[in-house]
């Protein structure tokens, strides 16, 4: 839960205020009325603190510059419609001009707030960490001795490495701000002379040191989450000759497969699909570190998942607003499979596409609300359906999904699913976001890391080592679960009445199959886009696509040539011009820059200079 100890409420609630001030230069600027010092030092008063710092993992916090939705845990703004998963949605000039900016490429302002609201956030994390640690430092009463305060320093050095990497992936070039840098001491212009990656791994290696393997609360920090994030941050780093560490992965990605557990003593398993994306059944075995998101809780709706409150079908289930973050053609057609019930991600050498975008999934573009549709008897993963919204196939259990008259007119015929509360569950799971989005609030908790990323991060480690045969098995543990009839989406016993439940039946036609030594046979050009081709799979609308593309790059260490994320992505576009799309039809993905997001000029502008822009903006 996000409030980790429910003894420790009203005492956050009372140092809530000092913590969530709102000011652009979350470093140079001495909070009013800060309960700190003296004050909070002794046990209750660190716990406190320490709730604060993980009341932010969901990226949000009641006063906060700008939009919730720039600064999300999800990411779906950067990591989806800021690559091919999704897109914008709405209207045409909704949230223009900075939404559209990130979505088409084409000029991303470094004035844009929802970029400016990212660091801002990320920042107030940082600092909300680093509050813990000095305060521990200050409390002599005995009760932070020992390995009470080695535990608690430990948990906040974890949150210090998983905000920082959250900067680190959108903007790679960033200060790394420990618990010395305060403004009391006027050290608060800090540098960004290049990536942070040791700094970073450094707070994992030392988390893991001193935390427990089960904690108290599902929703805190263990020994195998600061692996998992190590292990994560190395998958991501170019400390190696330039190249990301996967020999130094490995091991950490072994040691979690086989022993790894969840903070409350589960071993880690895949559990079924859709029980990752359902309140009712969160914080499974295959949580290796979630952001809780919690309704009814007297916040009024502060603590839910406010990143994504506009991310809800614009009409047909239980609210007209607000429509963003519509899957793409192109993730629908990558769930296309061939006769095998394997993924079509050959590129094509004509068109640079790959082959299952070369002709779009049959969908109801075009096709009015209350006119006859059959839903496409093509082949596809069955993960497809648990993931977009497609009209005809059950949305839920909220009824048939009503495809493209669901959304807000901008060509898009499907809908975002995995962020959606079920309907029987509604008043337990939903809440008034913010204060106003009325049942846009939801309980559903966002996998920072589940089972499924160690699983497939340790198959492109195998691979990027020799082991393409063991890396192939990795992927096929994937598709097993994929293929499992169990976890197919099924018709409703009655279309009229979906409370009364599913049949048996798949609702679509649904083949997944395994690889049979593909990997060995076709080499390692293969597997990589095997690999990366199931990431997509299993984690569409995730807000990770832009990140998976970004370090497959060489520019940051990854295995394909520089300037291969602008192909895929210009590629992209091409293909989704085959339809006339006006949302897209001036983007366009410049190599050398926007593999990152600009640094913020209000940021540039109150460092006094030490801060330096990144490369093209």
């Amino acid at each position: 839960m996000k409030k980790l100890n429910l003894k420790l409420i009203a005492l956050s609630s009372v140092i809530f205020f000092s913590l969530s001030y709102s000011c652009k230069r979350v470093l140079d600027k001495q909070a009013a009325g800060v309960l700190a010092g003296a004050t909070l030092a002794n046990k209750a008063g660190v716990d406190g603190l320490l709730i604060g710092a993980y009341s932010m993992l969901d990226g949000s916090y009641a006063g906060q510059p700008n939009t919730y939705w720039g600064s999300g845990i999800s990411n779906w703004t950067y990591g989806g419609v800021g690559a091919d998963d999704a897109y914008k949605g709405s209207t045409s000039d909704d949230q223009a001009p900075d939404l559209p900016q990130i979505e088409k490429h084409a000029g991303i302002s470094t004035s844009n707030s929802y970029i400016e609201s990212k660091w801002q956030v990320g920042y107030a994390s940082i600092q909300r960490a680093n509050d813990v640690i000095r305060e521990v430092a200050l409390v002599t009463d005995g009760s932070e001795a020992g390995a009470v305060g080695a535990e608690t320093i430990a948990e906040a050095r974890f949150l210090r490495g998983v905000y920082h990497f959250e900067l680190a992936k959108v903007f790679r070039k960033v200060p790394y701000v420990d618990e010395t840098i305060t403004y009391a001491a006027g050290n608060y212009n800090v540098p960004n002379p290049g990536t942070i990656w040791d700094k970073i791994e450094a707070d994992f290696a030392a988390a893991m040191t001193a935390l427990p393997k089960t904690q108290p609360n599902a929703g805190r920090a263990n020994y195998y989450a600061a692996e998992a994030f190590l292990a994560k941050a190395y998958m991501y780093d170019d400390l190696t000759g330039g190249k990301h560490s996967y020999a130094k992965a490995l091991p950490l990605l072994n040691d979690l497969i086989q022993n790894g557990e969840t903070a409350s003593g589960a071993k880690y398993a895949l559990e079924p699909f859709a029980n990752n994306f359902n309140a009712m059944t969160k914080n499974g075995p295959e949580s290796v570190f979630v952001a809780q998101m919690t309704v009814n809780d007297g916040s009024n709706g502060q603590n839910d998942d406010e990143g994504d409150n506009l991310n809800f079908p614009g009409g047909g289930t239980y609210t007209n607003c607000c429509g963003f973050d519509v899957p793409s053609y192109n993730l629908a057609n990558a769930y296309k499979v061939d006769a095998n019930g394997l993924p079509e991600f050959q590129i094509d050498a004509a068109t640079g596409f790959p082959t299952y975008n070369l002709v779009n999934l049959g969908n109801d573009h075009g096709v009015a609300a209350g006119a006859a549709f059959t839903p496409t008897a093509e082949a596809v993963d069955s993960r497809l359906d648990w993931t977009v919204g497609r009209r005809g196939i059950p949305y839920l259990d909220w009824g048939l999904c009503g495809g493209e008259p669901w959304t807000r007119g901008d060509v898009v015929p499907y809908t975002p699913k995995k962020n959606v509360f079920y309907h029987a569950a509604q008043a337990s799971t939903s809440d008034n976001s913010a204060g106003w989005a009325s049942n846009q609030g939801s309980a559903d908790n966002y996998n920072i890391i589940r089972f499924a990323d160690i699983i497939l991060w340790r198959a492109e480690a195998k691979a990027e080592t020799g082991d393409l045969a063991g890396a192939e098995a990795d992927v096929n543990l994937i598709r097993a679960r994929a293929a499992l009839t169990s976890n197919w989406v099924t018709t409703y016993v009655d279309n009229s009445d979906p409370s009364k439940g599913n049949t048996t039946t798949p609702a679509a036609n649904y083949k997944v199959g395994l690889y049979t030594g593909q990997f060995t046979a076709n080499g390692i050009d293969y597997a990589r886009l095997a690999i990366l081709c199931e990431r997509q799979l299993e984690f569409g609308m995730e807000g990770q696509r832009f990140f998976d593309l970004q370090r497959f790059d060489g520019r940051f260490g990854g295995p394909m040539p520089t300037g291969w994320m602008a192909g895929v992505l210009n590629n992209y576009y091409k293909a989704d011009n085959r339809i006339n799309n006006p949302v897209l039809s001036s983007a366009h993905f410049t190599a050398g820059r926007d593999e990152v997001y600009p640094i913020p000029f209000q940021e540039i502008s109150a460092e006094g200079g030490k801060l330096v822009q990144n490369s093209g903006y």
